[in-house]
């Protein structure tokens, strides 16, 4: 079952998050993902939701999405992302 990666976004340091989006897409294909697409909010429709932007990646499946995740790779990119956004990942399987 494919698994999905969503990433609820709040830039907060523009030039720190740039570094950050500049090196993650290199960490997906080693793990099978794939950026679906990113986005920006356009509206709040029902309720607010945290942030600005959001990005949808697809894996096979939830074991290819952790195995990403925990990877090295992105490991060494999470404290570059924290410096940058406040983001909430989530997985769901679909």
């Amino acid at each position: 079952m494919s698994a999905y990666l969503v990433g609820l976004i709040r830039v907060t340091d523009p030039a720190q998050w740039q570094r950050y989006v500049e090196q993650v897409g290199a960490t997906f294909p080693p793990h099978g993902g794939q950026v679906l697409w990113r986005g920006v909010k356009a509206a709040d429709l029902a309720r607010n939701a945290h942030g600005e932007r959001i990005v949808v990646a697809e894996f096979a499946d939830l074991a290819a999405l952790r195995a990403w995740h925990d990877s090295p790779q992105y490991q060494a990119l999470v404290a570059l992302r924290e410096a940058g956004a406040e983001v909430v990942l989530t997985a769901y399987e679909g």
